[in-house]
């Protein structure tokens, strides 16, 4: 058998040596510090990446949030599950408020139909339906009937036929065509001018960004279509106009109390019973 001939090009043997030998001196200048250094500089890095993944799903989660709230349900039914929907669709007892409230309940309704009246410039009658309807719905769906009072007060200044230029409607300032949905239940896109199911599809709408949030802030400026809005704005006048209200319910409370009972120096206690005289 021939073998090749050695060229130039070949490296010659004892070189490859060399190499070995650099490589096997190298291999075993490393320090036990040294590898414990490398293993954390791994660990590190696959923290880094686990952490970039994590961010990355939050913001496609933000992403599909924020796209459902402003182009509507993209997939299936939205943010509402099947639950929420019977919910929605259930009937709210209408009670008639002469026969059916508590007295406490008409003073607290009367009260804020008083306040919503001279504040907002609508009948007090209408007024006290209105704050009657929130009620009944924040009851049904478990959300703060003073947090839907002032939502309605900042959105339409309880105007029922209000129309904003970016086409929400009614009380609540409800858009039809991202929440055809729910106004399916009621007939249709023509009862968001409805105020009874502008109050009842509203209050189900902030209920369930409440949810999916888990903060009354975020979900509110997700109602208003203002979540790029750092200093929360509508927020606050929202949450400002549900202190007002509670003010009035607290006063309306405190006139509905008994008076305290005062004693004076008439009514001290006399004896009975007569001294026995000498």
């Amino acid at each position: 058998m021939l073998l090749p001939r050695r060229t130039n090009t070949w490296p010659a043997q004892p070189r490859c040596r060399n190499k070995g030998k650099a490589v096997i001196v190298r291999i075993g200048n490393i320090s036990p510090g040294h590898l414990q250094s490398i293993e954390a500089s791994h660990l590190a890095r696959w923290t880094r990446r686990l952490v970039s993944v994590l961010a990355l799903c939050a913001s496609i989660a933000a992403l599909a949030l924020i796209v459902n709230t402003q182009h509507g349900p993209l997939f299936g039914g939205g943010l509402h599950s099947a639950s929420d929907t019977l919910s929605l669709a259930e009937p709210v007892i209408q009670q008639d408020p002469q026969t059916a409230l508590a007295p406490g309940e008409e003073s607290r309704y009367r009260a804020l139909s008083e306040f919503v009246a001279n504040r907002y410039r609508v009948s007090q009658d209408v007024a006290f339906d209105l704050v009657s309807q929130a009620h009944q719905v924040g009851g049904h769906l478990k959300l703060d009937p003073l947090l839907i009072i002032a939502v309605i007060a900042i959105e339409s200044r309880f105007n029922p036929i209000a129309e904003s230029v970016a086409g929400a409607k009614g009380l609540m300032q409800i858009i039809p065509k991202y929440h055809s949905d729910k106004l399916e239940a009621f007939g249709g896109e023509r009862a968001v001018f409805d105020p009874s199911t502008n109050i009842r599809v509203g209050a189900q709408i902030l209920k369930e960004y409440i949810r999916a949030t888990g903060n009354l802030g975020i979900a509110l400026q997700m109602y208003a279509g203002a979540l790029g809005d750092n200093e929360d704005q509508y927020t606050n006048k929202v949450l400002n106009e549900k202190q007002r209200l509670q003010h009035v319910v607290t006063q309306s409370l405190r006139r509905a109390a008994p008076p305290a009972a005062v004693r004076t120096a008439s009514a001290r206690t006399t004896n009975a019973f007569p001294l026995p005289l000498d």
